[in-house]
């Protein structure tokens, strides 16, 4: 029998382990860049899910987008977060052998991946930079509307404002030296019946008006018998009167909200989410919400009255300005006063008198202003002749009681004027009060009642690592938030 040779063999031997290491050598490369992608793909789905637990109510209320460290509990940590965002991690990286057997040709068992590291690091939270972070969210919902009529208008109406010194010129310091030069002057004595002096008075009506300044300007203007909110909140429970946390990191690309058109883009975002006097919204605490971010008070009642006070004042330095410029009423009132001096030979009040006349007048005036615009009716900044609603008769026979017909007109409405007062505002202290309103609503729907908004973060930076059975690692920070 032939024997055969076996060289056959020892080459196919030496090409098979070729062959082979060839294959491995794919097959390990192939699992290399596979567990790469899975960490990958893992990673984003944890980072994601836990942005997806954002907090309901704030995104149907505020549609403002922050997800709650609490979690509804009264533990507000960043390591609740990290915990979820662990969590997620581990259930993505376990196989489908878990549920339904080990499988030699399962994926997860080529890749053997497990999570060894998952924690959130750095995160911004809502009320850092003073609010800012809050109000670039609010802004970037704003944009999607279209403002640009709104903000060219207030633009006008905040510089006519400032340029008429409304909130600014001290109308109380001139009409004081005007008293003080009436005062100055002696006026007659006469002798009675029983032989006793007496100083003839000059019975100015101006005096009567400016008597009645003082009290409670929201029953001059509404009457004893309105209806006013009585809601009293307790500050020292919301953001702006406690100490509040703070995020340890925000996104480099992150930008400050600032110049005037954010500043009126953010206040026409109040106003949509806001309610105010003639305005309330059902499900607010505060009823009159705008007239809180403008004053801060601890009630609706003292909001509402500090707006009416303010808004008073304005009212009176416009009329005083437009008075001056009528020659009709300024004759007017001169004639008053001539006549009233001239009985008393005292012809050199007649011009203090005169002018204390006008700016009586011009209280007068602006009282109906205040009532008119509180009652749904409309006031121009400045006024023109057909403008002007009262007499010197009203001046002569006032007694504190405005009429009840005192709306329509054109011009400005209350909102209008809030708006103006809005936009002069320091914006840190719009910022916590604005989060203030957010607590105390947000609160009021279930399973919300410790709601905090420096707990919600809207971008977190993550720190990962991923490891597989075979000796791969995979490390990676990645920084997710609501872009």
């Amino acid at each position: 029998m032939r024997k055969k040779g076996g060289y056959l063999t020892v080459y196919l031997s030496l090409s098979l382990s070729l062959i082979l290491s060839f294959i491995l050598t794919v097959v390990e490369g192939a699992r290399l860049h596979t567990v790469r992608m899975e960490a990958e793909c893992i990673a984003d789905i944890g980072m994601n899910s836990v942005l997806a637990e954002f907090h309901r109510e704030l995104l149907e209320q505020y549609d403002l987008l922050f997800v709650d460290m609490s979690y509804g509990t009264s533990l507000a940590a960043i390591e609740n977060s990290s915990e979820h965002f662990r969590r997620y991690m581990q259930k993505n990286c376990k196989g489908k052998e878990e549920t339904t057997g080990k499988n030699l040709f399962s994926a997860r068992d080529w890749l053997s991946l497990s999570v060894d590291k998952a924690m959130i690091g750095e995160y911004s939270i809502a009320s850092d930079y003073d609010g800012d972070v809050m109000k670039r969210q609010a802004l970037d919902y704003m944009k999607e509307a279209s403002v640009e009529g709104i903000v060219s208008e207030l633009t006008d109406r905040v510089n006519q404002v400032k340029n008429l010194e409304l909130d600014t010129r001290d109308i109380t310091a001139e009409r004081e030296s005007i008293q003080a030069q009436i005062d100055a002057v002696e006026l007659p004595v006469q002798v009675n019946e029983e032989g006793e002096e007496y100083e003839i008075t000059l019975d100015n009506p101006a005096d009567g008006v400016h008597a009645s300044r003082g009290g409670f300007t929201l029953e001059k203007v509404l009457g004893s018998g309105s209806l006013i909110s009585g809601t009293v909140i307790q500050p020292e429970n919301y953001i702006s009167h406690r100490e509040k946390k703070c995020g340890t990191g925000i996104r480099p690309d992150f930008r400050r909200p600032s110049g005037m058109i954010d500043g009126l883009l953010f206040d026409c975002y109040l106003f949509d989410k806001c309610g105010y006097y003639g305005k309330e919204m059902e499900k607010s605490l505060l009823k009159y919400q705008i007239e809180y971010i403008i004053f801060g008070q601890d009630s609706d009642l003292d909001n509402l009255e500090k707006a009416v006070k303010r808004l008073l004042l304005w009212r009176e330095v416009a009329n005083v300005i437009y008075i001056y410029t009528d020659s009709g009423k300024c004759a007017e009132a001169e004639l008053l006063a001539s006549a009233l001096t001239a009985v008393l030979f005292v012809p050199e009040l007649a011009e203090p008198v005169k002018y204390s006349i006008l700016f009586a007048w011009a209280y007068v005036e602006s009282l109906w202003d205040v009532k008119c615009l509180l009652n749904g009716g409309r006031v121009p900044i400045m006024k023109t002749a057909a403008d002007w609603k009262t007499g010197i008769a009203d001046v002569i026979g006032f007694s504190g009681d405005i009429p009840n017909d005192t709306a329509g007109g054109h011009g400005l409405g209350y909102e209008d004027y809030l708006r103006i007062m809005l936009c002069l505002e320091n914006d840190t202290k719009k910022n916590m009060r604005v989060m203030d309103i957010m607590e105390m609503d947000i609160r009021r729907t279930p399973g919300n009642a410790r709601f905090r908004i420096d707990a919600c973060f809207d971008s977190y930076v993550a720190d990962i690592s991923i490891s597989s059975a075979f000796g791969y690692d995979y490390k990676v920070k990645k920084r997710y938030g609501y872009d």
